[in-house]
């Protein structure tokens, strides 16, 4: 299991726009209902501060999730839209979850 937090922060000015491609890249998601993964996105309270969630059963899965053209757009227009802080990519180990396992 592959577990990953990423955040980062967006000007004001494309906060909108980023949660609309947020939106369109987990739809696209939603339809690689085959593949083992959970991949959920949080707003802080400031309204610019982004957080994704991430688990893949394995590096292929993550190489599948991170290779969705609709994902590659939203990584692509986030950072050139002038981020105010740079993503911070963090790999995480699952402890424990509510959920029923992705494995």
């Amino acid at each position: 299991m592959i577990s990953v937090k990423v955040s980062y922060t967006v000007k004001p000015e494309f906060a909108a726009q980023n949660k609309q491609n947020i939106n369109t890249f987990l739809t696209d998601f939603k339809q690689l209902k085959q593949l083992k993964f959970l991949y959920n996105v949080y707003l802080q309270d400031d309204g610019l501060t982004f957080l994704h969630m991430s688990m893949y059963e394995n590096e292929e899965v993550q190489q599948t999730i991170l290779s969705t053209p609709s994902f590659l757009t939203f990584q692509q227009q986030r950072d050139e839209s002038g981020l105010t802080i740079q993503p911070k990519i963090e790999l995480i180990s699952l402890i424990g979850s509510s959920l029923s396992p992705l494995v």
